[in-house]
């Protein structure tokens, strides 16, 4: 059994949860899958309303749940997700940047993953004012998280095509992103086909031809900049799903903001989201060896893909003029 705290958010988040109900029930149904999801709320609204993002009630939730479904929050974000990948200890961000049938991206088939450590970097938050005028941040690298995001980015090449590239800015950062490259060198050279590149320059190249990555490694400034490009350049930062994952605990969320501005029109796509609760299901699988959340996680998959093939009932930010109700309609009526 596995107990997940769902956190609907702020914004298109709860119109987008609410919406996809239906679609958990089907998998849970279909394939007899032991899971309890308990609504927890946090970010904007809870600030509002209890006075912290993360409230007391919800985070004894969490403390007693395996993993964390999260919708977008508003200008609270820092507050949520940032303060539990350090709770507990999710090092692992996971951003697949994948096109899908029928959007339109310039490069074709799209597909790179990039596995970003999550803990470290200047992200600690270890800022401060030396004199008037002058600030410092901390960039914070060590070889044992860098060692250990280097295994997963291992492990996500030999499911995939067998290459990483490990991006980094060592020429000019010599001992911080040094000690990066030299730790992902040690795990990864020679097991798979391996190569490095400064961060600029992968950043052109995943504009010139993203199709000469396959699995990026990288830190966590780095990973957080590149994924959003990623995924842009395979189609809409709109649809990219995300997973925040650690030995104990994980939290899968789509990459996309609040959206206040369309929130309540019901023209919000699900589809990052949903492909969200895609990866949460693929790390069950992981977690427990149990092919039933497997199979789930590959139906909902290409249930989506097959929707987007037939691009009949697709939201306007893809081009169509179908509302949130009737996308998830038409995915829901394509599980099986």
């Amino acid at each position: 059994m596995f107990k997940v705290s769902v956190i609907p958010g702020d914004g298109v988040g709860p119109e987008i949860f609410f919406a996809s109900k239906k679609i958990l029930a089907k998998l849970v149904e279909i394939y007899s899958l032991p899971i309890e999801f308990i609504e927890v709320e946090a970010g904007d609204s809870a600030q509002a309303k209890y006075g912290e993002a993360l409230p007391k009630e919800t985070l004894k939730v969490i403390e007693s749940s395996d993993m964390i479904l999260k919708g977008p929050v508003g200008e609270s974000a820092m507050d949520v997700v940032v303060r539990l990948r350090q709770m507990y200890d999710m090092y692992a961000n996971i951003r697949p940047a994948k096109s899908l049938p029928g959007v339109p991206n310039k490069y074709g088939n799209v597909d790179v993953l990039i596995v970003r450590e999550n803990t470290e970097d200047l992200y600690k938050g270890f800022e401060h004012e030396v004199s008037e005028g002058v600030a410092v941040g901390l960039k914070v690298i060590s070889a044992s998280a860098s060692v250990r995001i280097a295994n997963v980015a291992l492990e996500y090449a030999k499911r995939r095509r067998n290459k990483v590239t490990c991006v980094h800015k060592a020429n000019v950062m010599r001992i911080t992103d040094g000690l990066f490259a030299r730790s992902c060198r040690s795990v990864l050279k020679g097991k798979v086909e391996y190569n490095e590149m400064y961060v600029d320059a992968a950043a052109a190249n995943l504009v010139k031809d993203p199709n000469m990555f396959d699995v990026i490694v990288t830190t966590n400034m780095y990973g957080d900049i590149l994924s959003d490009e990623a995924s842009q350049i395979a189609g809409s930062l709109g649809l990219a799903p995300s997973a925040n994952v650690g030995d104990k605990k994980s939290l899968f969320e789509p990459v996309h903001g609040a959206a206040f501005d369309i929130a309540g029109k019901g023209i919000v796509n699900p589809t990052a989201f949903l492909l969200s609760v895609s990866m949460m299901l693929e790390r069950m699988y992981q977690v427990s060896k149990d092919q039933r959340y497997l199979q789930a996680s590959q139906s909902l998959t290409n249930s989506i893909y097959r929707v987007y093939s037939d691009g009949k009932r697709l939201t306007p930010d893809v081009g169509g003029s179908a509302k949130l109700n009737d996308i998830v309609d038409e995915i829901y009526s394509k599980i099986t």
